[in-house]
């Protein structure tokens, strides 16, 4: 088995305008589609809500406000699975609730040195 990050990219929404019926829906979607790939033994680490604001160090020590402000997606937060293949780990990746809010999530190897 290797190991994949699913990395959960979302619209640049303003969450102040979401009722707490709303968030506690959205944050049980997000607990049942993690629970089914638990479920199937593929869950190795869960990652952590990443902040909307930040610092981007570019190259000749360039600093700009906000991570990759130059697109209209916030990186919203990442989890580890275990799949044979690529493949693999994007067919986990389906259902994912970010999908639903018009989101993306992005299929990336782990390298792992030897």
């Amino acid at each position: 088995m290797k190991e994949f990050l699913l990395l959960f990219r979302q619209p640049d929404y303003d969450y102040s305008n979401t009722s707490p019926e709303q968030m506690k829906d959205l944050g049980t979607k997000w607990h049942q589609w993690v629970n089914g790939i638990v479920a199937q033994d593929k869950f190795v680490s869960n990652g952590i809500r990443l902040s909307l604001d930040g610092k981007v160090l570019k190259s000749g020590g360039v600093i700009t406000d906000g991570p990759f402000v130059e697109i209209k997606e916030k990186l919203g937060s990442f989890i580890i699975v275990k799949a044979e293949n690529i493949d693999e780990a994007v067919t986990l990746a389906h259902g994912c609730p970010a999908l639903d809010e018009g989101g993306s999530v992005e299929i990336r190897p782990v390298h792992v040195q030897p």
